[in-house]
C-alpha cells in the first residue's frame, strides 16, 4: 500500500490542529510557527472590554463581537494557512458570521480585529499584522501597552496595510465605516 508523502507545511498544520493545550492557553499557527500563549491578565481583558463596549454602543452599524475566535488566514510563501486567534473580532450583525461557525472559520466578512499586546508584543506588531492584511481584514486595531498607544491599520494590500494611524493613550481614534465613531482611549491611561 503506497503512502502519500506529506509536505513539511502539511505535517506542521496536522500537528498544530492536533495540539491539546492546557486550559486557558491558546495555540496559533503564525507564519509557520506554533505560538502558545498563557491566559491574559486582567489589564489585557480591561482594554478589550473598553473597546467592545464602545463599538457595540456607538458604532453606526450593528456589530457582533467574538473574543478569541479562531480565524483561518492566507499564508505567505510555503507556510501552511495561518491560524490566528485575535483578542477580539467584529463583524456586521446582519452577516451572522459567528452563528454555527467552526472553531477555525474563514475571515471573509470580518470588519475589524483587535489585539492587545501581552507576553509577545512583536507577534502582534509584526507577524499578526501581516497575517490579517493577507486575509484582507479591512481594519486591525492594535493596543500597544508598552508604547501606551493605539494604532489603527487600514487598507490591506498583500502582506501589509497601506495606512496606519498611531495615537497615544488619551487621544480619540477615528474608526471609519462601518463603525464611524471616535474611539475614546481616555480610560486606557
Amino acid at each position: 500500500m503506497a503512502h502519500e508523502s506529506l509536505t513539511q507545511a502539511e505535517v506542521l498544520l496536522e500537528g498544530f490542529l492536533a495540539l491539546d493545550t492546557p486550559e486557558g492557553f491558546r495555540a496559533e499557527l503564525i507564519e509557520g510557527e506554533i505560538v502558545v500563549t498563557p491566559p491574559p491578565d486582567g489589564d489585557h481583558e480591561y482594554y478589550i472590554n473598553l473597546i467592545m463596549k464602545q463599538v457595540i454602543r456607538r458604532s453606526r452599524t450593528d456589530m457582533d463581537f467574538s473574543g478569541n475566535k479562531g480565524l483561518k488566514l492566507k499564508s505567505g510563501g510555503a507556510c501552511p494557512k495561518n491560524h490566528a486567534i485575535p483578542d477580539g473580532t467584529f463583524a456586521r450583525t446582519e452577516l451572522q458570521l459567528f452563528q454555527g461557525a467552526d472553531p477555525w472559520m474563514p475571515c471573509d466578512g470580518v470588519a475589524m480585529v483587535v489585539e492587545v499586546t501581552s507576553t509577545k508584543p512583536a507577534a502582534d506588531r509584526e507577524a499578526k499584522r501581516r497575517c490579517y492584511a493577507r486575509g484582507g481584514i479591512p481594519l486591525y486595531l492594535l493596543v500597544d501597552r508598552e508604547a501606551s498607544s493605539v494604532t489603527l491599520f487600514s487598507d490591506p494590500e498583500r502582506d501589509d496595510y497601506r495606512q496606519h494611524c498611531t495615537l497615544p493613550f488619551g487621544k480619540p481614534l477615528a474608526l471609519p465605516e462601518p463603525f464611524a465613531f471616535e474611539l475614546d482611549t481616555t480610560d486606557f491611561l
